[in-house]
């Protein structure tokens, strides 16, 4: 079965050698390692990795070596703390595999940061993710992210070569679950929420569907809240992009700038809230009609995922603004509001745009940290 998979899957055991030699030789990737130590000549570099390979033999191996450490130390250096802020992870039954779904606010941390926090609250292995080709921009990242547990969801296809793609990629999600024991990451919605209003899309939870009986996916609605996007300002900036010219897209090295500015921007507080697992309340559903059943599945996961929001001063403030009244007053004070303006100034000034619109681009920032405080009301 592993065979129909080739092309999607992340690396096997027994290739991942194989596949840290490629990454070696890779023209690119050295330039990458050099801008990272650039004193190194090539030849000592490579042994040093190498060296810091041996014993490596799966791609779990490979994060907890190579990737655990970069993860933490992002945690220390650009946020202010990263964490799971409910107990009932630590019930989840750990001999069983889970499929977090949930809303998406960094393209490389929201599955990253998720890895460390299981291992750390005693899991035996972390997740698997799907990520767009789109991002594949060069070989040595494909390599890379295959070794890190990454299969491959394919992008800018026909509507006929879509539908294959989604059931390969369905009966993949199912395999890995039931067959080799992982768990699964995958966003609620194809891409971020850019005005951070999370809502599930229907065609999501039909696509895990198609390769078998969602129970058995022990899917988890999880709600991830970063207190400061440090790609909010891009998000604004696209915006404006799409309103004054609809037929903007954005280029690859856009993607790329969204990556490293989430990576490396400063987040804030980070919190990781997993819901009770669906399979707990699933058979509520199971009188509806199949045309209604995904859509309310799809609403009952939202609510799960909006209740776990965790909210900060910004978030209040941001509302208080756009709605011009103090109504939320007693979730900040004024060194919050001044903190969170002179945030709001400097985000602000980092938008390179010929024609712009502060007016606009503000008022799309404020929305970013509302939303969440809106939805949260809406779900309780």
């Amino acid at each position: 079965m592993r065979e129909e998979f080739d092309e999607i899957r992340p690396y096997e055991a027994e290739e991942m050698k194989q596949a840290f030699d490629d990454l070696l030789n890779d023209r690119q990737f050295n330039i990458v390692m050099k801008g990272f130590a650039p004193w190194l000549p090539k030849s000592v570099r490579n042994g040093l990795l190498r060296l810091a390979f041996m014993g490596i033999k799966t791609p779990l191996d490979f994060q907890k070596r190579f990737m655990k450490p970069v993860v933490k130390y992002i945690m220390r250096k650009h946020t202010d703390g990263c964490s799971f802020m409910d107990s009932s992870i630590a019930s989840y039954d750990k001999s069983q595999r889970y499929t977090f779904v949930s809303n998406h606010r960094d393209i490389v941390l929201d599955s990253a940061f998720l890895d460390v926090l299981l291992i750390e609250a005693g899991y035996p292995t972390t997740v698997e993710i799907g990520i767009g080709n789109n991002l594949l921009i060069y070989p040595w990242i494909k390599q890379l992210v295959r070794m890190n547990k990454a299969f491959t969801v394919r992008r800018g296809l026909s509507l006929r070569e879509t539908l294959a793609a989604s059931q390969l990629m369905s009966r993949y999600i199912h395999y890995a679950v039931t067959q080799k024991k992982e768990n699964i990451w995958i966003a609620q919605r194809e891409g971020r929420a850019k005005d951070s209003s999370d809502h599930t899309q229907d065609a999501v939870l039909k696509m895990l569907a198609m390769g078998g009986d969602l129970k058995e996916l022990n899917i988890v609605p999880l709600t991830i809240s970063y207190e400061y996007d440090p790609c909010d300002y891009l998000k604004a900036q696209e915006f404006q992009q799409k309103r004054d010219n609809p037929a903007f897209k954005k280029s690859r090295q856009d993607d790329l700038d969204n990556m490293k500015t989430g990576i490396f921007g400063y987040k804030g507080r980070v919190v990781y809230r997993p819901a009770a697992p669906v399979n707990t309340w699933i058979d509520e559903l199971s009188d509806l009609p199949k045309t209604e059943w995904f859509k309310a599945l799809a609403e009952r996961m939202d609510r799960e995922i909006h209740r776990g929001y965790e909210l900060y001063p910004c978030n209040y403030i941001a509302l208080d603004e756009l709605n011009g009244d103090n109504a939320n007053t007693s979730h900040y004070t004024d060194v919050d509001k001044q903190r969170f303006e002179q945030y709001l100034t400097g985000q602000m000034a980092k938008i390179q745009l010929p024609n712009k619109d502060d007016a606009f681009l503000r008022e799309r920032m404020l929305t970013m940290y509302a939303n969440p405080v809106r939805n949260l009301k809406s779900a309780q």
